[in-house]
């Protein structure tokens, strides 16, 4: 597996590359996003760890979208101070997965690769599980979703979570199990996680975010994928 890392500071470069090197990992070394770019463009890495500010023209959010344009990778962004729901959403609507805070406990960083790898492969199993309702369709085998008959990206851990709910449609699935089937174990603390991501996908496949027919919230318990009629 192939992953790049971005950051301007070179100690923390050196200290995450060694451990991935350790865990495995073919790894490549950016300092800012113009390299970033150049370099996943030629060797299109498995996974790719940004930091989100850098030097230059172009910050991490940037590269995010750019790299968004043409590939669905699991993209981990690196922020140097805590994570509010704010960042999460700004990170989401670029594309990214994931956030860690630095400084980064290096085993800790070492699961959230590995999990974020697993999650993106659970995305793509072989599940031959279809929904059609003539509004929104979803193909979990082929890792396709096309919604009023446009095709809709969607980042490997919004998939993931569409699966999960999809897959137990008409059944709450409680936050602590999405965390665990969606994320893994390591983020059951992460209790925002849901909601937030919830809103996200809510504002790709519903035809009223606000007033969501898809995806039901059960208060303090969970959430549920409510099936539709199909169109005539």
């Amino acid at each position: 597996m192939k992953a790049m890392i971005v950051d301007d500071e070179q100690a923390i470069r050196d200290a995450l590359g060694k451990k991935l090197k350790r865990a495995g990992y073919d790894v490549f070394l950016c300092q800012d996003g113009n390299e970033a770019l150049r370099v996943f463009y030629a060797e299109r890495p498995d996974i790719v760890i940004l930091d989100i500010v850098m030097p230059e023209n172009i910050d991490g959010l940037t590269v995010c979208r750019r790299i968004r344009d043409v590939s669905d990778v699991p993209i981990l962004m690196l922020s140097a101070q805590a994570v509010t729901e704010e960042d999460v959403i700004d990170g989401l609507t670029a594309g990214a997965d994931e956030y860690l805070i630095k400084p980064v406990r290096l085993d800790e960083f070492v699961a959230r690769v590995d999990a974020l790898l697993r999650r993106m492969r659970l995305a793509s199993s072989d599940s031959d599980q279809r929904y059609d309702d003539g509004y929104l369709s979803v193909d979990l085998h082929r890792r396709q979703v096309h919604v009023n008959n446009r095709k809709e990206h969607l980042t490997p851990t919004e998939f993931k979570l569409l699966a999960v709910l999809l897959e137990n449609a008409g059944r709450v699935v409680s936050q602590r199990d999405l965390l665990e089937q969606v994320w893994g174990h390591e983020y059951v603390n992460d209790v925002y996680y849901p909601r937030v991501y919830i809103s996200q996908l809510r504002r790709k496949i519903e035809k009223d975010a606000a007033n969501p027919l898809y995806i039901l919230t059960e208060h303090r318990i969970g959430y549920r994928f409510e099936k539709q009629s199909k169109k005539a």
